[in-house]
């Protein structure tokens, strides 16, 4: 529409590039303001600005404020989407966030293919993101309903204010009015401190290396996510229906995380370990299959399977993240391990021209990122049936010392 060729062609990649730089700042920013101002305001604030801001680019009249307006979606998208995860998994009790942090990174996966659908039906891209964008508004309304995390209140040492949302989802929940009374929390700030920063992810020696760690696997994640489907082959067909199987592919890992996560002989720590490792030998043994062997070894099957691997890894450490981190630095670990995760999806592209060298070297590269994050989470802690760290105090608990005691050793 803007005739975006030849000297102009750039720009088409860099509208991408300023969301995904987006992406980047909302992933460090909104996480330590909801852990200072509190989920709802925060979410509901991210939410507000990515429907206005995606309607600026539905309707933007010329490129640079489509470029624009992109940028700020990319900030607020990125936030508001770590915060609202946060905060599903603070409404309901330990046992249950398996299930819960599987269920919202399985819309991810079923929205990519009901876009895929919409693209299909709308080929007009205004009236896609128009469309698209719409069911953002009914979300936003619905989302003044809710209330705030009841962990975070509790960290803060808002007890009345955490009992009352506690009976309220009691109530909301069929059940008789509660004779509820918490204790006050060990970490409650005094009015002369300041809330923990996002320093404190480096200051305390067990949240820095957890937090390396992390950054690191987080990285794995998407840049052998976006590896595979770079390198490992190309299905060839309809452009709608391959955008929609590579979502769907996804799907089958959310049920076989929730069953191996939550059993003892496997737990968090084994169970994504073993999915990174997997998706590091599909990389690697990917380059040593033929182009025209036959379905069961095709190198587009492997890559298939191999983001499955992935995919499962990358839901796994959203739910394994959020219960390493206190609950008065979760949102701000997380943010920290988001925007290292941006960095694999950015460097994952160039690794394609790594083939003047060798053929095999894009596969190699990939297939060791796995197999090196896979068996560094092995130093981290399980979380599997243990209590849920709600203050920086509670870490000098012997149970979270696990990389402290390993480093003396």
């Amino acid at each position: 529409q803007w005739y975006l060729i030849e000297q102009e062609a750039y720009k088409v990649s860099l509208a991408s590039s300023l969301f995904f730089a987006g992406l980047l700042i909302g992933n460090i920013t909104f996480g330590p303001l909801s852990d200072k101002l509190g989920r709802k305001p925060v979410y509901i604030s991210g939410l507000f600005f990515d429907v206005v801001f995606g309607y600026v680019t539905a309707l933007a009249p010329n490129y640079d404020t489509f470029a624009v307006s992109r940028f700020f979606v990319g900030i607020v998208n990125g936030g508001m989407a770590l915060v609202s995860f946060v905060l599903t998994q603070e409404y309901v009790g330990k046992s249950f966030w398996s299930f819960t942090g599987s269920l919202t990174n399985l819309t991810f996966a079923v929205g990519i293919a009901v876009y895929a659908l919409l693209g299909y039906c709308v080929r007009e891209w205004r009236y896609l993101a128009l469309v698209s964008n719409t069911p953002g508004v009914i979300f936003l309304l619905l989302s003044f309903m809710l209330p705030e995390s009841p962990r975070w209140l509790y960290s803060q040492g808002k007890t009345a204010e955490a009992e009352d949302v506690l009976q309220y989802i009691a109530l909301g929940n069929g059940k008789e009015r509660l004779n509820l009374k918490l204790k006050p929390s060990a970490g409650t700030l005094r009015k002369d401190e300041s809330a923990p920063g996002i320093l404190n992810l480096v200051k305390h020696p067990v949240l820095r290396w957890q937090t390396i760690i992390l950054m690191y696997i987080w990285y794995v994640c998407s840049f052998v996510y976006y590896g595979l489907t770079l390198n490992a082959g190309e299905l060839r067909g309809n452009l709608y229906l391959n955008v929609a199987l590579s979502g769907l592919v996804e799907v089958p890992a959310f049920p076989l995380c929730m069953f191996l996560i939550e059993k003892s002989w496997s737990g968090r720590r084994k169970t994504m370990a073993c999915f990174l490792i997997f998706a590091g030998f599909a990389c690697i043994f990917t380059m040593f299959l033929p182009t025209n062997a036959g379905l069961l070894l095709s190198p587009t099957l492997l890559a298939l399977c191999g983001k499955m691997m992935v995919s499962a890894a990358f839901n796994i450490v959203y739910i394994y993240t959020s219960e390493l981190y206190p609950t008065v630095l979760r949102n701000a670990g997380l943010g920290v391990c988001s925007m290292s995760c941006r960095f694999g999806g950015i460097l994952a592209p160039f690794v394609p021209s790594m083939k003047s060298l060798s053929p095999s070297v894009p596969f190699v590269v990939f297939g060791i990122s796995g197999l090196s994050a896979g068996f560094l989470t092995l130093l981290l802690p399980e979380t599997l049936n243990k209590p849920i760290a709600e203050s920086i105090e509670d870490l000098q608990s012997p149970k979270y010392q696990v990389l402290k005691n390993e480093e003396a050793e």
